[in-house]
């Protein structure tokens, strides 16, 4: 876990003027998010026996990409904690960055729910 959180800090510290602007293609129309300024989109899987994943996309509110990061994770099969862990990577790079209005996406209900209860009894949040 150690190398996984340098990999991460190292990754957030890159300036933001060398982030490449690629244009996603699609078919799809801008998606308008109100007054934030940035789109943090993240997802964790695992897969009991092998390994897990976490990943997340930084995007202007037009769904230009800034910059992408995926990692395997050994030593987590928990879909909650892999979850949290990505969600924690999308966090670092944009607090990294210096991003401070950052609409985040993810999917992983048992996470949101959490986050919009305020729960803070579980250990992993």
């Amino acid at each position: 876990m150690r190398q996984y959180g340098q990999q991460i800090e190292e990754w957030a510290r890159l300036p933001v003027e060398d982030i490449p602007l690629n244009p996603v293609v699609g078919d799809h129309e801008p998606i308008l998010v109100g007054s934030f300024e940035f789109v943090c989109g993240w997802d964790g899987a695992t897969r009991r026996g092998s390994h897990s994943a976490s990943g997340m996309v930084l995007m202007t509110p037009s769904r230009v990409v800034l910059r992408a990061s995926g990692i395997q994770i050994p030593v987590i099969d928990d879909p909650a904690m892999v979850e949290l862990t990505a969600l924690r990577e999308a966090i670092l790079l944009c607090l990294g960055q210096g991003f401070a209005s950052v609409r985040f996406e993810g999917d992983a209900k048992v996470v949101i729910d959490k986050i919009r209860r305020g729960d803070s009894r579980d250990s992993r949040m």
